[in-house]
């Protein structure tokens, strides 16, 4: 056979139709060099800070790459339990937390021998990945629109159950929104929903939190049995490029979800620096709190100009600036900055370095199209 008679064999394949229907990922694009301006990437929720150092040694001293990791990262998920205070057989770790929904929705929800898939109900706008994720699972999103100003509509999303329901994806924080669910209003959904529904609370942002009345994963998982608390080394750690996140839940699930669980997926390399993480985690929560303040700075400067910002409780803000949202997309690339935009809805602006927050606020400041206030701020 010809090699141009293997090309038109290779055409022929195609892909699972589910492929067609489903968005595509877009990832943070890296801002563009402006003469005489330092760039920044503002685009991506990265931390923009470096490991803390005790980090940067572990990795350093890592050297048996030659050698598969541990498949269930124990040593890992042994400091995890004693870090959480909970049983080291209740946490399951994947490549990042997105890694660890993968294996939930890949145990728990998909197409049935009937042919009928499932349904996952989770809020819109929210992580661009859920719909990815859920369609490739082969169950079918059910999206319910956040309210106007950034939070979920739990009364909807409650109302949105029925019997095809086998998965609730909570954000908390909303990416790319910003506001957190309280632990009164997940109690109240939780009571809404069939005990044999699942609730995974995603808390990919949960250091950042500061507000008081916010839900825990943990408290919950450990209070109901349906519950799966997701959370990541990503963020608040800076380890996004390490890929290392886990869920938590109760052995009734977690039987099932090691048997999904991708081998090795965690590497030797992730583990390390994540286990030194966690051992010098009071150093993580300086780097934190340096850039809660900074979001804290730039959330004030933003209502000092009268530009309405959804609470931030992430580590990134969100301007609901509808059909504008391309334009400011293009101003700030000009200033050498990079943003999230998302179609004609609005941007995410990630919390970087101060010089680029407090670029953001000076293009903000000559900007004259800010978003409209929602009805009930």
């Amino acid at each position: 056979m010809t090699s141009l008679q293997n090309r038109t064999t290779a055409a022929e394949v195609q892909p699972r139709g589910v492929l067609g229907k489903l968005p595509r990922y877009a990832a943070g694009k890296p801002p563009v060099a402006v003469e005489g301006l330092e760039s920044f990437k503002l685009s991506s929720n990265e931390n923009p800070l470096p490991p803390i150092p005790a980090v940067l040694e572990a990795i350093a001293d890592t050297t048996a790459v030659n050698r598969y990791p541990d498949p269930v990262a124990n040593a890992l998920r042994a400091e995890l339990a004693e870090f959480l205070d909970v049983p080291m057989e209740d946490i399951v770790t994947g490549t990042g937390s997105l890694g660890a929904l993968n294996q939930i929705l890949a145990t728990f929800a998909g197409q049935n021998d009937d042919g009928v898939p499932d349904e996952v109900v989770y809020p819109w706008r929210s992580f661009e990945a859920y719909p990815i994720s859920v369609g490739l699972s082969g169950a079918n999103s059910v999206q319910i629109p956040v309210k106007d100003d950034g939070t979920h509509d739990l009364e909807a999303m409650a109302a949105a159950v029925n019997e095809r329901t086998k998965i609730v994806l909570l954000c908390t924080p909303n990416n790319p929104t910003g506001p957190s669910l309280t632990k009164t209003d997940v109690e109240w959904f939780i009571g809404q929903v069939p005990s044999d529904v699942i609730v995974i609370i995603d808390e990919a942002y949960q250091e950042f939190v500061r507000d008081p009345e916010v839900v825990n994963g943990i408290e919950m998982y450990q209070k109901y049995p349906n519950v799966i608390s997701l959370r990541t080394f990503s963020k608040a750690h800076g380890l996004a490029n390490l890929r290392v996140g886990y869920s938590v839940s109760n052995p009734e699930l977690t039987q099932y979800l090691r048997v999904s669980a991708v081998p090795f997926g965690v590497s030797s390399v992730a583990e390390h620096a994540a286990i030194a993480s966690l051992r010098n985690f009071d150093q993580v929560l300086e780097r934190v709190q340096s850039l809660v303040d900074e979001r804290d700075r730039v959330t004030s400067g933003l209502k000092e100009l009268d530009w309405y910002v959804p609470e931030a409780q992430g580590n990134f803000v969100w301007l609901n600036l509808g059909e504008n949202t391309q334009e400011f997309a293009a101003l700030a690339g000009e200033q050498a900055l990079s943003v999230r935009a998302f179609g004609n809805e609005g941007i995410r602006v990630s919390i970087g370095e101060p010089e680029a927050n407090t670029r953001f606020l000076e293009l903000c400041a000559v900007y004259p199209k800010r978003p409209p206030f929602p009805q009930n701020a």
